[in-house]
């Protein structure tokens, strides 16, 4: 009976929080749509101004560097699903991320990568807004 409460304590469990608050949600959906459909008016509105993005081959980017790809029709980021979600929220603040089978398209060359994405949201002056993302490729 031990033995299978020690397996059971080693088996890995996703992290779950209670659900996102309803304002959260909003902001996240509408992020992810925003990505999807290059609507740079939402994302320079979800996307704070001291925003920091660490992509996957470890290069930093500020707002402006990280929505230059979005304001081209040269890229297109194909529809997406969050696999193995991890929300965690406090007050005015939350990580939100997960697995994610990024496809797009970049100047005639498509690439696709599984990545897992951690979005820092804060609610700043009553609205949310991501002010940091951690991209890490799975190999």
């Amino acid at each position: 009976m031990k033995t299978a409460a020690v397996i059971l304590m080693l088996i890995p469990v996703p992290v779950f929080a209670a659900a996102l608050p309803p304002d959260l949600a909003k902001a996240v959906k509408e992020f992810q749509e925003a990505e999807i459909h290059n609507d740079i008016a939402t994302l320079e509105r979800l996307v704070a101004d001291d925003y920091v993005l660490v992509n996957s081959d470890s290069s930093v980017e500020n707002k402006e560097q990280s929505l230059a790809p979005f304001r081209s029709s040269a890229f297109k980021i194909e529809p997406y699903v969050v696999q193995q979600p991890v929300e965690i929220v406090w007050n005015d603040g939350a990580v939100v991320g997960g697995l994610v089978n990024l496809s797009w398209t970049r100047d005639g060359k498509h690439e696709t990568r599984l990545i897992r994405r951690a979005y820092i949201w804060a609610r700043r002056k009553g609205r949310w807004q991501t002010t940091y993302t951690q991209v890490t490729r799975v190999p």
